[in-house]
């Protein structure tokens, strides 16, 4: 509608691709948890939905959506917000890229889609500088 909502937690779903399509289970406080929880319980989640074992309370709602195609080769796309979501991250695959000096490193593209009625392009690349701080250092994850 035509009210933002502001809410405490990060409920970030996350596609996964079924027999049936595509469906978004959702890890809930995912900002209270630490990586190897929200690893495991992707996991159990991604599972169910394969399984189609989800429950209404496992996909409906959340504020953030992730997508990969990566691990299907994909290195860039372009990912469409779901509502009531605020943003969706696409994440693309790595690939060896040669650098200037010599030596290569290996690079991953996202994009960061925003609903700019919540979100706008200051604050989601804010956002994205975090995003690429915290995979350059996973060690402060």
């Amino acid at each position: 509608g035509d009210t933002i909502h502001q809410y405490e937690h990060a409920d970030v779903s996350v596609a996964v691709a079924t027999e049936r399509g595509l469906i978004t289970p959702i890890i809930r406080v995912a900002d209270t948890k630490s990586v190897s929880e929200i690893s495991a319980e992707m996991k159990t989640l991604a599972q169910k939905a394969k399984d189609e074992k989800l429950q209404p309370s496992d996909y409906q709602g959340g504020t953030f959506s992730l997508s990969n195609l990566g691990m299907m080769g994909i290195t860039s796309f372009d990912a469409v917000i779901n509502p009531p979501m605020g943003a969706i991250l696409a994440v693309g695959a790595t690939e060896k890229t040669p650098l200037a000096g010599g030596g290569e490193a290996r690079i991953m593209q996202v994009t960061l889609s925003c609903d700019h009625r919540a979100i706008d392009g200051a604050l989601g690349a804010r956002w994205l500088n975090a995003f690429k701080a915290a995979l350059e250092n996973p060690e402060a994850l």
